[in-house]
């Protein structure tokens, strides 16, 4: 969605990607998010590709009408969003959004949907239209545990993924979207007995990696991410 440019020949195709990624407010009476809290260290620029970062609410549909309009505003051409899931050690890049809510808490306005679907009209799943393997190697590779994830949950993560994946595709937008789950802060963890964490550095670092491999990788990589449960 670049826009074009005028050189000497005439009209180009821009080749400066903008890249839109975006991270929850904190919610469930945590006093942050890591993933806005590592979004926020994100260089502007990685791989070439402009970045634009974004704080969403915790709020079924306010969240992804925000990123829809953010995108459609900006041209964003990727959409990586980033939310918190504490007790997982890794980072995860998603397969998959599904299309049901089922709140085990009230988003941050008090809703809490059980059992009602993201879109009545909308497909029962969409898959990430990003490189989730090729992501997951390349955020490997920086010495940052992570994996492929077949389950985004049924809260306002899975709700996003699913939603703007699935306004994409209602209104014909060129981007390619996904979503990633990191692991607690260690401030967070500090007050839970056994529970994993991640510093915001390393998640950004994770991130950052994510972003290079989202911009460079058309296609995506052969190599299993598969579960046997």
């Amino acid at each position: 969605m670049g826009a074009g440019r005028e050189t000497g020949g005439g009209l180009k195709e821009d080749p400066i990607m903008k890249v839109l990624v975006t991270g929850f407010e904190p919610f469930g009476g945590e006093p942050v998010n890591p993933a806005f809290e590592a979004v926020k260290l994100l260089p502007r620029t990685i791989a070439g590709a402009d970045v634009d970062i974004l704080e969403i609410p915790t709020v079924f549909h306010k969240s992804v009408e925000a990123i829809v309009k953010r995108a459609e505003e900006t041209g964003a051409d990727r959409i990586l969003m980033v939310g918190q899931a504490g007790g997982r050690f890794e980072i995860t890049v998603e397969r998959v959004g599904i299309n049901v809510d089922d709140a085990r808490i009230p988003d941050n306005e008090g809703n809490r949907p059980i059992d009602v679907p993201v879109d009545p009209d909308g497909p029962a799943a969409y898959f990430s239209t990003l490189p989730v393997k090729a992501m997951t190697e390349r955020i490997r590779s920086r010495g940052i545990p992570a994996k492929v994830s077949n389950t985004a949950g049924t809260f306002v993560c899975n709700h996003v993924l699913y939603g703007v994946l699935n306004a994409a595709a209602k209104k014909a937008l060129p981007v390619k979207a996904g979503f990633i789950h990191v692991p607690y802060l260690p401030e967070q963890a500090a007050g839970k007995d056994s529970v994993p964490s991640m510093s915001a550095a390393t998640i950004a670092a994770a991130l950052e990696a994510a972003v290079e491999a989202m911009v460079t990788t058309f296609g995506d990589v052969k190599v299993s991410g598969g579960r046997e449960h």
